[in-house]
C-alpha cells in the first residue's frame, strides 16, 4: 500500500488535452458568470432605471433567498455518490444549456413591466440564475478531485484560477466591440429601441454581448466537461448530510478562511462602482475595458508571480503580504486618480493606468490561493470524518459572505445614486442618455473603487496570521488522506 500511495503521489495524471481543455472550460463559464455579475447593475440602473431603494431590495433578496437554497443543494452535492461520470461534471453539463438561457434573459425585459411587476421578474430570473450557479460552479471543484498528486493539483488549481480571472474580464471585450459597432449614442439607434423590450443602446450592448457569451461558453463547456475524469476515491457510506456543516464549522483551519472571506466581502462596494466610474469618465459603460484590461492584465501576471513565489514562500505569507501591497498600491492609484482628474494631464493618464495595472497584481493572490488554501482544509477534514465536503464548505463560507456581502450591496446603490447619497451619480434619462457627471463625483466613485477596496483585502490578510496547515503540516495531512483513500478503495473493491 506505501508504495501505492507514493506512486499516487509521484505519478502525473492529467493529460495536456484533458488539462487544456478544462481551463478553456473553466474560461468561458466565468466568462457567463462575469457577464452578469459585471454588469447587472449597470443593467437595473441605466437601462431599467431602477431606484436607490429598488436596487437595494433587489440586492438583498437575491442574496439571501439563493444562498438558503444553497444549504440544501450544498448537501445534494456533497451527498452524491460518484458514478462513472464523476460526482460533479454531470451537474455542469445539466446546468451549462439552462445557465445560457437565463443569462440572455437577465438582459431583456418585455415591455409594459414595471413597479411590482417588473421587480418580480428581475428578481426571479436573478434567483434562477444563482440556483443554477449553483450547479454550475461544480466545474470548480472539478479541479479539487482530478489528480491525487498534490503538486499536480495545486498546478491545476492554479492555472484555473487564472483562467477563471481572465475569463471573468473577457465579457468587456465583447462589451467594447458592440459598443463600437452600434454606438450608444447612435440617434437611429435609439429611436430604434426606446419602447422597446431592449430599451435604449446600451441594454442592446449588453443582450448581444450576453447572446454570445452564452453560444461559446455552451459549446465549450459541453466539451470540456466530456474528457475531464475524476479521480479521487469518495466513500459510499450514508451519512448525516447536515453533520457536514458542523464538521467544518469545527475546523480550526476552517475558520482562518470563514473570517477572511467575511472581511474581503465588503469590497462588493468597490467592484460595485466599476462600471459607473468607466461611465462617469468615459461616457459609456462598453469602454470599461479601459478600467478593467490593465487590471486584468495585472491579474494574470500577479498568478504567474505568485506561482513562481509559491517556490520560495508558502502561501500563507504570500496572501498576507499581497494584502499589504494591495492598500500601498490602492492608495497610491487614488492619489494619481484625483490629480489626473484635477489636472487633466495626459502624462497622469497613463500613470494611472499604469497603477490599475499594479493594482491588478494583487489580485493575482486573492484569486489564486484562496482555492488552495480550501483544497487544504477539505483535506484536514476529510482525514477526520472520512467524507469530503467540495459544497458544504463554500456554504459554510458563504454564510460570512453574505452578511458581508448583503451589506456591502445594499448600500452601494444608496452611496452611489439618489436623494442624499454620497457619490452623486446622476441616472441617465430618454432625454439625456448620457449626463456629464461632476468632478465631485468622479473623485469619490475613484475612492470607493480602490482605497475601499485596498482597505477589505489588507483587512482579509490578518487571519492568516494566525494560519498553521503550511509547509510540512500541509504534507503530512495530504499523505494521510492518501493512506486513508488506498483503505477506502480496498474495502469498496
Amino acid at each position: 500500500m506505501e508504495n501505492a500511495i507514493k506512486t499516487q503521489e509521484q505519478q502525473k495524471h492529467v493529460g495536456k488535452s484533458e488539462f487544456v481543455l478544462y481551463l478553456v472550460a473553466v474560461f468561458f463559464y466565468t466568462t457567463m458568470t462575469g457577464m452578469v455579475g459585471g454588469n447587472r447593475n449597470a443593467y437595473l440602473v441605466n437601462v431599467l432605471r431602477l431606484s436607490e431603494d429598488q436596487v437595494s431590495f433587489f440586492n438583498v433578496v437575491t442574496a439571501v433567498v439563493p444562498f438558503i437554497l444553497n444549504f440544501f443543494i450544498a448537501m445534494y452535492i456533497d451527498g452524491r455518490k460518484m458514478g462513472k461520470a464523476g460526482k460533479f461534471r454531470p451537474l455542469v453539463l445539466l446546468a451549462a444549456i439552462p445557465m445560457a438561457i437565463v443569462m440572455v434573459l437577465s438582459f431583456w425585459t418585455p415591455t409594459g413591466l414595471s413597479g411590482t411587476i417588473l421587480m418580480v421578474y428581475v428578481i426571479t430570473l436573478a434567483i434562477i440564475w444563482a440556483v443554477l450557479g449553483a450547479f454550475g460552479n461544480s466545474i470548480n471543484m472539478v479541479a479539487n478531485v482530478m489528480t491525487p498528486n498534490l503538486k499536480e493539483r495545486d498546478q491545476v488549481l492554479s492555472f484555473r484560477s487564472i483562467s477563471s480571472a481572465v475569463g471573468n474580464s473577457a465579457p468587456v471585450v465583447i462589451l467594447l466591440v458592440i459598443g463600437l459597432i452600434w454606438n450608444k449614442n447612435n440617434p437611429t439607434l435609439i429611436d430604434a429601441v426606446t419602447g422597446t423590450s431592449i430599451r435604449s443602446v446600451e441594454g442592446l450592448q449588453y443582450l448581444i454581448s450576453a447572446a454570445l457569451c452564452g453560444v461559446v461558453g455552451v459549446i465549450t463547456i459541453l466539451l470540456g466537461m466530456k474528457l475531464v475524469r475524476e479521480r479521487t476515491v469518495y466513500t459510499a457510506e450514508k451519512k448525516n448530510p447536515l453533520m457536514g456543516f458542523m464538521d467544518v464549522v469545527k475546523n480550526k483551519y476552517a475558520w482562518t478562511i470563514i473570517v477572511s472571506e467575511f472581511l474581503k466581502s465588503f469590497r462588493g462596494i468597490a467592484t460595485y462602482m466599476e462600471a459607473f466610474i468607466a461611465i462617469a469618465v468615459l461616457g459609456d459603460a462598453s469602454k470599461k475595458i479601459l478600467f478593467v484590461l490593465p487590471v486584468g492584465i495585472g491579474t494574470a501576471v500577479g498568478m504567474l508571480v505568485i506561482n513562481f513565489l509559491l517556490k520560495k514562500f508558502n502561501a500563507k505569507q504570500l496572501y498576507i503580504a499581497s494584502g499589504i501591497y494591495s492598500l500601498c498600491a490602492n492608495c497610491a492609484a487614488f492619489g494619481i486618480g484625483y490629480l489626473y482628474f484635477t489636472t487633466g494631464t495626459s502624462v497622469l493618464q497613463i500613470v494611472f493606468i499604469i497603477f490599475l495595472f499594479l493594482i491588478g497584481l494583487q489580485f493575482g493572490a486573492s484569486n489564486l490561493l484562496p482555492s488552495m488554501f480550501q483544497a487544504d482544509v477539505l483535506e484536514t477534514i476529510e482525514l477526520k470524518t472520512g467524507k469530503r465536503l467540495d459544497a458544504t464548505f463554500p456554504t459554510v463560507i458563504g454564510i460570512g459572505t453574505l452578511i458581508s456581502g448583503t451589506i456591502a450591496s445594499a448600500i452601494a446603490p444608496k452611496i452611489l445614486y439618489g436623494d442624499g447619497s454620497i457619490i452623486g451619480y446622476i441616472q441617465p434619462t430618454d432625454l439625456v442618455p448620457n449626463p456629464v457627471q461632476s468632478l465631485d463625483t468622479k473623485v469619490t466613485l475613484l475612492f470607493f473603487y480602490t482605497i475601499m477596496h485596498g482597505i477589505m483585502m489588507f483587512l482579509a490578510g490578518v487571519p492568516f496570521f494566525f494560519y498553521k496547515l503550511t509547509g510540512k503540516t500541509k504534507e503530512e495531512y495530504h499523505e494521510a488522506v492518501l493512506k486513508q483513500r488506498a483503505e477506502m478503495e480496498e474495502k469498496q473493491g
